[in-house]
């Protein structure tokens, strides 16, 4: 056996180059599952993305249907990175409404229409990869809390703005996740006693006053009754497809009817993050999600001065309200930062 210096040498490079490729192979898969897109993204360890891909939830086929959608989906984010299913170690997938995240079931998604659906165990036969589900509230709190604030707040409130309204909780540095595990489900606290019906079958919940559903709701409902906008020489009469940048162009062209739109669901926010600066008073509430993205500008500064407004008098000091530069990659980095967590 050789034992000099250079065959030493060459024997630990050998290994040290070893554990490099290998470490370029491994990889987490995060997945937002949303109730009109599903996005799924490949992260190294340390939380590089490495490649995304995104395609339609179609819902309305049922939950076989949009489950095999999510399987393929992260095939097609792997393949893109020139990897294999081998280099997977583990997936993530934040999932609309109530979920059980130790059995992996998705107990209740009134955006999806699911009940009961063994969402791990079912994407675990279609790709043979530890999968591990969690609320996408939750997900994305947990992908803003790790890879944005760099896990530095003690205490933290993300509040995601889409299709419906999910929300996350950090308490003490750890998810709060609560006695049955749904802790969290910020888009349906009431803020209107009596208002408009939600998904879920309360009636004014604050996802269905403020959330991207609600929004393109009320401006169709409008437009119906006569109610001229911008947004019809855009999208047309129907004002089919209409998406969170439309409602940002129409508002960049002084569409004062879809402004008055954009600011009412905006202080409906501001007055959803007051009663979460009542109930926990975190360090700091981070607002993202597609809406919150597009509209930032218009948004935000709205939310924050209603906030305080109705934040008990003191409560707010020094209490941050910000956008989450993450946007719409929050799901995913939370769900690699699940996957990362629960497979060491």
């Amino acid at each position: 056996m050789d034992g000099s210096p250079q065959a030493t040498y060459a024997k630990e490079t050998g290994k040290r180059i070893m554990a490099e490729t290998a470490g370029k192979q491994e990889c987490f898969v995060g997945i937002d599952l949303g109730g009109t897109k599903i996005l799924a993204g490949v992260f190294s360890p340390k939380l590089k993305c490495l490649g995304k891909t995104k395609m339609s939830t179609k819902a309305q086929r049922g939950p076989e249907a949009v489950i095999q959608r999510i399987a393929r989906c992260v095939r097609d984010a792997v393949d893109e990175c020139d990897l294999e299913l081998k280099n997977v170690k583990g997936v993530g997938i934040g999932a609309p409404g109530a979920v059980d995240p130790e059995i992996g079931n998705v107990i209740f998604a009134p955006n999806l229409d699911w009940h009961d659906i063994p969402l791990k165990k079912e994407l675990e036969k279609l790709l043979d990869l530890p999968v591990f589900v969690e609320n996408d509230g939750n997900i994305c709190a947990l992908g803003v809390y790790e890879a944005e604030l760099k896990s530095k707040p003690s205490h933290m409130a993300g509040v995601f703005i889409g299709t419906g309204i999910g929300g996350g909780l950090i308490l003490n540095g750890q998810l709060h996740s609560g006695h049955n595990r749904t802790a969290g489900e910020i888009g349906h606290m009431v803020l209107e006693a009596g208002g408009p019906k939600c998904s879920c079958g309360n009636k004014g919940c604050f996802e269905a006053l403020a959330s991207r559903l609600a929004i393109f709701h009320r401006i169709q409902s409008a437009v119906k009754d006569g109610q001229k906008t911008i947004l019809t020489d855009i999208l047309g009469d129907e004002l089919t497809d209409m998406r969170s940048g439309d409602l940002r162009k129409a508002v960049r062209r002084k569409d004062k009817f879809v402004e008055r739109i954009i600011e009412q669901a905006a202080e409906h926010i501001g007055i959803g993050v007051a009663n979460l600066i009542n109930l926990i008073n975190p360090d700091v509430v981070v607002l993202g999600g597609g809406v919150i993205n597009a509209l930032e500008d218009e948004m935000m500064p709205i939310i924050i001065k209603k906030a305080k407004e109705h934040a008990l008098s003191g409560t707010s000091k020094g209490i941050e309200i910000i956008a989450s530069q993450l946007g719409d990659n929050a799901g995913i980095v939370g769900g690699a930062v699940l996957a990362r967590t629960r497979t060491k």
